[in-house]
């Protein structure tokens, strides 16, 4: 009975083929949504090529919804319209193109043929069109390097979306570029010119089918090459890493024996060569450090002036200088004194960076500044670094007294005091500063010790050989020497400075000199990089005896 009812069937089919319709058409085809695809198609008999009447075909999505036919009595759904495109069929092409695939467009497509009124013919082979969610990103091309200041353009495009002349909505969105309106285009193209600022930043191309589609982007990272900019320099002391960014270069003060580390800093792309230089750089000169940092272990006089950090770079170079200015704490010449018409004369000395301030102390008394009255003079002035001052005293000095010469600056302070013990005043013992006497006796010692010595070499010519011979006018453990009662600069010091050795010749007009003991006690070492510290003399004794 079975192959009894599948004869008939077996017959229409033979009849079919016999007739000669045969649909050539791939039977899956799968396609991104938003995508173009193109599905060739061939149909027979070959005799409906050349017939008179006019050939039409037909294709339907789920055997009712037309969607491409060349027949103008019929209409395609709304969806479809413009987006399938049908083959000329006269030749035997049935191929089906569909741009801008949908989600809807999903589904079993069918194909007909009409010739005049005498062939309808339904092929019985299928489609299906499968779409799949866009996976694919649009491709940026990205012109390599991009150079600040020159002008640079990217293309953005979909790839197979737009063969068949569809447009998408295209959008860049950057820091790198002003906010832009989406602009429906097949492709996009972005002309700007690149900032050093826009080193490093992202760039996005953005692609929608409409406003209401889900976009799909790809970013790229700018790399934009440029010149040395924002030259800066960074300093740290001693054995700190920290660096700090100066704010100025004009002029650096550093205080003598720091440690310094100087830093070159400079924003380029890529990364310029940073070498210093002493002074001004040129062709020639070569380079006192070849990396970003300079180290200078013991700041000094040496070290005083201009460095340069010079930048190179393919693209252009920069300098920038730094003026090193080296400051210390006062240090203290004097004071020096001396006797004269019936007054005491003193004289100080002090060189600083900056400029020192200095005054006297007398007692509890503070003389500052140049003043004058019937028993004191104050004069003071400065040249550079240097500040001198002198000091006259025509009154009467009593037991005691304490005069100090203290000069001070934002780095430091430093004082010398003299301090009369005993005896008479000053007026009346003829002082120079009253240790003058002191030294002769101790000059005429030191002969009578010489004389008793040579004695007893002659005496004892064995015993003396071995001994040392001491030099006249100097005693053997105190080496004493005598003041001059007037004394001019040497070379080297400061002006209106007086010395504190020399010869003493007293005038007949005065008074006997009095036997004097001078003695100095040993100043404590300052350390110059305490800024906060003061330094102060050890007191001179001055001891006066009346005869």
């Amino acid at each position: 009975m079975v192959p009894l009812l599948l004869l008939p069937l077996l017959w229409g089919g033979s009849l079919q083929q016999q007739r000669g319709y045969e649909l050539r058409v791939q039977e899956s085809v799968s396609v991104q949504e938003g995508l173009f695809v193109h599905v060739p198609c061939s149909f027979y008999p070959r005799g409906l090529w050349y017939s008179s009447d006019k050939l039409y075909t037909y294709w339907y999505q789920h055997r009712s919804s037309l969607v491409a036919t060349n027949d103008p009595r019929k209409t395609v759904k709304r969806e479809a319209q413009g987006r399938f495109l049908l083959a000329d069929p006269s030749n035997g092409d049935c191929s089906l193109s569909l741009r801008d695939a949908r989600m809807s467009d999903r589904g079993t497509y069918s194909f007909r043929v009409e010739l005049g009124y005498n062939v309808q013919h339904d092929y019985p082979k299928k489609l299906t069109l499968q779409v799949t969610d866009r996976t694919e990103k649009p491709d940026i091309h990205l012109p390599e390097p991009l150079e600040s200041g020159r002008p640079a353009h990217l293309a953005c495009s979909l790839p197979g979306c737009c063969e068949w002349g569809g447009h998408r909505l295209f959008s860049w969105v950057g820091a790198a570029v002003d906010s832009m309106t989406p602009q429906m285009l097949p492709y996009s193209v972005l002309t700007f010119t690149p900032r050093p600022r826009d080193h490093g930043t992202n760039l996005t191309c953005q692609v929608q089918r409409d406003k209401h589609s889900v976009a799909v982007e790809r970013t790229v990272r700018l790399n934009v090459l440029y010149a040395p900019q924002n030259l800066t320099i960074g300093i740290s002391f001693r054995n700190v890493t920290a660096f700090r960014i100066l704010q100025t270069t004009s002029s650096l003060p550093i205080l003598e024996g720091e440690a310094v580390q100087l830093l070159c800093v400079a924003d380029s792309n890529p990364p310029a060569e940073l070498s210093w230089f002493r002074g001004s750089p040129a062709q020639t000169t070569t380079p006192i450090s070849s990396t970003a940092t300079l180290e200078l272990p013991r700041v000094g006089t040496a070290e005083e002036g201009e460095f340069s950090c010079l930048a190179r770079h393919p693209l252009g170079s920069q300098t920038l200088s730094l003026n090193l200015s080296l400051v210390y704490p006062p240090q203290l010449l004097g004071p020096s004194c001396f006797w004269e018409d019936e007054g005491l004369h003193c004289s100080c000395s002090s060189r600083a960076q900056p400029a020192p301030s200095l005054h006297w102390r007398l007692g509890a008394e503070l003389l500052e500044g140049n003043h004058s009255n019937a028993s004191c003079r104050v004069t003071s002035h400065s040249a550079g670094p240097w500040i001198n001052s002198s000091l006259s005293l025509s009154q009467d000095l009593s037991a005691g007294l304490r005069l100090s010469c203290e000069a001070s600056n934002v780095h430091g302070a430093q004082s010398a005091t003299v301090l009369l013990l005993s005896g008479k005043s000053v007026s009346q013992a003829g002082v120079v500063p009253a240790a003058l006497g002191g030294a002769g006796v101790m000059a005429l010692l030191s002969l009578c010790l010489c004389l008793l010595f040579f004695c007893i070499v002659r005496a004892r010519r064995k015993q003396a050989a071995g001994r040392p011979k001491v030099r006249d006018g100097e005693d053997p453990v105190m080496g004493t020497v005598t003041w001059s009662s007037k004394q001019k600069p040497g070379p080297g010091r400061p002006p209106d400075q007086v010395s504190l050795a020399g010869d003493f010749s007293p005038s007949e007009k005065q008074q006997e000199l009095h036997y004097a003991n001078l003695s100095f006690h040993g100043m404590k070492p300052r350390d110059i990089q305490d800024q906060e510290a003061t330094s102060s003399a050890e007191y001179s004794e001055i001891k006066q005896t009346s005869k």
